[in-house]
């Protein structure tokens, strides 16, 4: 090694030295900060990120994990929480169809799936008879306990899924924790809301689907009904117990016999030369035991002689007939139906009974097809309206008080509110009830036909719609109605949604009679 020379080592013992505190200053600096590559989130992106990971997590740990197992009755079902905007309660019943309940507005919908019937306990139901009376009590039971499972399992699934998958995504356990937490407390915020809006007498007004459509023909006195369902337990166990005696056709359990006292109204319209309606009227016949058909006109789309044909069917359709005319049938149309047996054709406001109901009519005023006469408008059928209910008056002060009105446009038999208590009309192409000023209930139709060749006019083809109207026999009243939808053309779809009269709502009391007054008088 080299040797630092004498000199150069006594010059450096005279360089003084740095003093401490400066030395310690500049020794403890912090180093000059260096550019991040990355620029981090914004706090409202990272929210977002992990609301997306809660919400995802929440959903698979309930499609993997969230379902019950659990036996109603005679049978064997699955219970599952499913995220939806709407809410509600579907049940599945393989392979009839489904039931869709209102039940709740919350972001999750209750679905139970009917797996199967269970053999061994429906033939115990047949071979003990006794025990139907306690078959509701069973059931509330096993839905009781079913959804109480029900709420622990979803617990567990929507903490582990949003967990789970928090830690994948983060791969930091707090991150995790967070999202479970998060996902219970939607899970419990979402419990809170269903809960707050749970309304009770939705299983009164089921929406059937599918094979269940035919479900409704089993109604019977709609009041009796809700005399029955005086509490949601009870009523969802009849509506199970219901749903149990559909597999009548694949089982042994007791036919459902419906109320013979009821009558029921089939209530077409607007059939615009449409031939797939005489099958689906023919059907609807059979199935609902009808008692009979009210047409409220537009059956024809032009009027002429040469559609005469099309009417044909009308005499094999099993049952009685009643016809006005609307602004699409010509008097040509109606001098034909006139002729036709078990056709009625109401027009200038008389009456006839029918099945045990008074009907009164009157023909659309205003035939516009081919435009060979000027259309009067509104005031042409305010008209034929006034007339009509006149003829209600007249009818009444004779002893024989009509219970239904029919023409085809709203707007005539608007003027009979307060002289008849239900009145029928279509023309507009949907359904609507309505109760007017003066007590009368409006019952609006949709087109039977489709709307005929204008089904394909629009983006979608419009449906086929009807309804079947339930009077009790006794008072001629209307107990409940069943909305019935079709697909339109190139469609397969069936819908039935069940309504009961106000008055029919368990704790309502009856609803005034309509007062007699006309609607330029007060009631």
């Amino acid at each position: 090694m080299a040797r630092v020379p004498a000199a150069v080592t006594k010059v450096l013992a005279h360089v003084p030295r740095a003093p401490r505190a400066l030395a310690r200053r500049y020794s403890t600096r912090r180093p000059l900060p260096t550019p991040e590559l990355v620029t981090r989130p914004h706090p409202w992106t990272r929210a977002l990120g992990l609301l997306t990971v809660v919400l995802l997590g929440a959903w698979l740990g309930l499609l993997i994990v969230g379902n019950v197992r659990a036996p109603v009755g005679p049978m064997n079902t699955t219970m599952t929480l499913r995220p939806s905007l709407t809410g509600g309660t579907k049940i599945n019943v393989s392979p009839l169809g489904a039931l869709t309940l209102d039940s709740h507005i919350a972001p999750v919908r209750l679905d139970v799936n009917v797996d199967q019937l269970d053999p061994e306990r429906a033939q115990a139901l047949v071979d003990h008879p006794e025990r139907l009376s306690g078959l509701q009590d069973e059931v509330a039971q096993d839905v009781a306990h079913g959804t109480r499972d029900l709420a622990v399992r979803s617990c567990v699934a929507v903490v582990t899924g949003a967990a789970a998958l928090g830690l994948a995504v983060y791969r930091r356990p707090r991150r995790a924790l967070a999202a479970g937490g998060m996902a219970l407390t939607l899970l419990a915020a979402s419990g809170g809301t269903a809960y707050a809006t749970w309304n009770p007498e939705s299983v009164l007004e089921p929406k059937f689907s599918g094979l269940l459509s035919s479900a409704p023909s089993l109604v019977g006195n709609a009041r009796s009904i809700v005399t029955e369902f005086d509490v949601y337990q009870k009523e969802l166990a009849r509506l199970v117990t219901n749903v149990t005696k559909l597999y009548d056709a694949t089982s042994t359990l007791p036919a459902y016999a419906p109320d013979p006292s009821t009558i029921r109204v089939l209530h077409v319209s607007d059939i615009h030369l449409n031939p797939a309606s005489w099958k689906i009227i023919a059907s609807l016949v059979s199935q609902y035991k009808v008692n009979v058909i009210v047409d409220s006109g537009d059956t024809m789309d032009h009027g002429t002689a040469a559609e005469n044909g099309f009417l044909d069917p009308v005499e094999d359709l099993g049952a009685p007939y009643v016809w006005v005319r609307g602004n699409h049938d010509s008097r040509l149309t109606q001098r034909y139906l006139e002729n036709l047996k078990n056709v009625t054709v109401l027009d200038d406001g008389r009456a006839r009974t029918i099945a045990g109901l008074r009907f009164a009519g009157i023909g659309d005023p205003q035939f516009t097809p081919d435009r060979s006469q000027v259309a009067g408008g509104d005031a042409a059928n305010e008209l034929a309206g006034a007339r009509l209910a006149s003829a209600l008056r007249d009818q009444r002060a004779a002893g024989t008080p009509v219970d239904v009105a029919v023409a085809h446009e709203p707007v005539a038999v608007r003027q009979t509110d307060g002289e008849v208590p239900l009145a029928l009309a279509g023309h507009l192409h949907h359904q609507e009830m309505e109760v007017m000023q003066y007590g009368t209930r409006l019952r609006l139709e949709g087109s039977t036909g489709g709307s005929g060749l204008r089904a394909v006019e629009g983006k979608h083809p419009d449906p086929i719609q009807t309804s079947i109207l339930y009077f009790d026999r006794d008072t001629r009243r209307l107990q409940a109605w069943d909305e019935i939808e079709l697909g339109g053309l190139g469609l397969t779809t069936a819908e039935v949604r069940r309504h009961l009269v106000e008055e029919n709502q368990p704790g309502a009391t009856d609803s005034p009679s309509p007062t007699g007054s006309s609607p330029g008088t007060s009631p």
